[in-house]
């Protein structure tokens, strides 16, 4: 009697980035397609998403676009429905939408405060609380959440971005510990300055010297992505080599 060949499947882990269109989200969604990943990229802008997903494609990922207002909490679930629906249940979550206003606390006004907060905060626990069930179910799982130098340091003009990212850290420390037991990983990512959209173009090109490539972030997550299964990393913080711009 002939064995019969058993089909062999292979589970490509499913990754969700938000914030991908642009900066340190696209780097990452494309280190992690370059693993093999099937990369799920969600942002509001969907000429710069669509353009992240055919760069992607063309260097031989897999990578489709979402489109979301992270602030919209209905968007987010319908958003989620559509990735489990498309490629299946989150593997890994990077919680990397953002936004920010430099300017004093007194001239900004409270409605770009809200906003702030709305999308560096409550959007990321939005998009946790829909991907995080799936993860607990099959007891294993990542999320990355990507803060900022301003969580850990003293910047001005940017109160609502700082209050934003130290929710972020807090929120990270604590759910670490909640699912430690379910053996889901969460990473609490501390980049400084960066060569990104966020920042003035005249700022880039004053203080290019002093800026990382956003590539090179990304990189940094992928070495700890790959890690043996039986270690975690709690926190990265990436930082220039010259140090934090001031």
């Amino acid at each position: 009697m002939k064995n019969k060949k058993q089909e062999v499947i292979i589970h490509r882990p499913v990754v969700w980035v938000t914030g991908a269109s642009r900066g340190i989200g696209r780097e990452i969604a494309k280190q992690f397609a370059f693993l093999g990943c099937e990369v799920c990229l969600s942002a509001r802008n969907k000429k710069d998403l669509a353009s992240a997903v055919k760069e992607i494609i063309k260097l031989g990922g897999r990578a489709y676009s979402f489109p979301l207002d992270i602030t919209q909490t209905k968007s987010i679930q319908t958003v989620h429905r559509q990735i489990q629906k498309k490629v299946g249940d989150v593997d890994v979550l990077v919680n990397n939408a953002g936004i920010t206003s430099f300017k004093p606390f007194i001239d900004t006004p409270l409605k770009d405060f809200e906003k702030i907060i709305s999308t560096n905060l409550i959007g990321q626990v939005a998009c946790t609380k829909e991907a995080l069930p799936s993860m607990v179910k099959r007891k294993e799982g990542w999320i990355f959440n990507i803060i900022s130098m301003a969580a850990k340091k003293t910047f001005v003009n940017s109160t609502a971005y700082t209050a934003s990212k130290a929710g972020m850290e807090g929120f990270g420390k604590v759910l670490r510990e909640e699912l430690k037991q379910y053996n889901i990983k969460v990473v609490n990512v501390f980049p400084g300055a960066t060569s990104t959209g966020i920042w003035n173009p005249k700022v880039r090109v004053k203080y290019s010297y002093r800026m990382m490539k956003a590539k090179s972030v990304a990189e940094a997550i992928l070495s700890v992505y790959q890690m043996p299964d039986d270690v975690v990393v709690d926190e990265i913080v990436v930082r220039p080599v010259l140090g934090d711009l001031s």
